[in-house]
């Protein structure tokens, strides 16, 4: 059973991590649950009809505790429900121990995001995961190799090409398949008729792209070859 001293008495640190936070969660909700299942009869005659506003409380030393709302305001937690106890005798038992515990469900359920809430920035990138998500990210893009866009109509290197807005690729096609382009594919552009195809349409790998000052499609190599 829980009692004031052992619950809203009892000062524990506010968690500082995603961790701290379910161990919090977990602790409160096994406190609700024995009120409801192995300290039933406790926590029923508790709940009385005739007293004041009451609310089931789930402390983070596992502790329970029928009492009155607090009396600060704003309130240093979210509320459980109030007034459990006004419902106690005009619904069936069953009944009313699981409207019990639904509204419990959702305390618990406040509490925990009220704690992630007020984690600092450091700590609620752990919790989305975006920070360990873009380090990752970034760690694998240094050592992979960007998709290489050969591009030299205006004398520009690779590196300023790739870095153009696929929009302006967008309806360009493959000379050679008909593919429409795709920024995840090697491509490479012809200098003579200016038509774009798939590496591996024309069997240019991109290592090979790098030694090719000026690439002429096999089309436009075949024309020159027959004048």
């Amino acid at each position: 059973m829980g009692d004031a001293a052992a619950g809203r008495g009892h000062v524990v640190s506010p968690p500082r991590s995603v961790e701290e936070i379910y161990k919090d969660y977990r602790a409160r909700r096994s406190a609700i649950l024995r009120a409801l299942t192995h300290d039933v009869e406790d926590f029923y005659a508790q709940c009385d009809p005739d007293k004041e506003n009451l609310c089931l409380y789930g402390y983070a030393n596992e502790a329970w505790e029928v009492a009155l709302p607090a009396e600060e305001v704003p309130t240093e937690l979210p509320e459980p429900a109030l007034g459990i106890n006004f419902a106690r005798d005009g619904m069936n038992r069953r009944d009313w121990l699981a409207l019990v515990a639904v509204h419990s469900d959702s305390w618990l359920l406040a509490v925990a995001f009220y704690y992630a809430a007020r984690l600092n920035r450091n700590d609620s990138d752990v919790v989305s995961g975006v920070r360990q998500s873009k380090e990752r990210s970034n760690m694998d893009n240094g050592s992979r190799a960007k998709p290489s866009i050969k591009i030299e109509n205006n004398g520009r290197t690779n590196d300023e090409a790739y870095g153009e807005e696929d929009s302006d690729h967008g309806e360009t096609l493959c000379g050679t398949c008909g593919g429409i382009y795709s920024a995840d594919e090697f491509w490479i552009g012809c200098d003579i008729c200016e038509r774009w195809y798939h590496g591996k349409c024309v069997k240019i790998t991109p290592a090979r792209a790098e030694s090719i000052k000026h690439y002429k499609c096999p089309s436009c190599s075949s024309k020159r070859a027959r004048q």
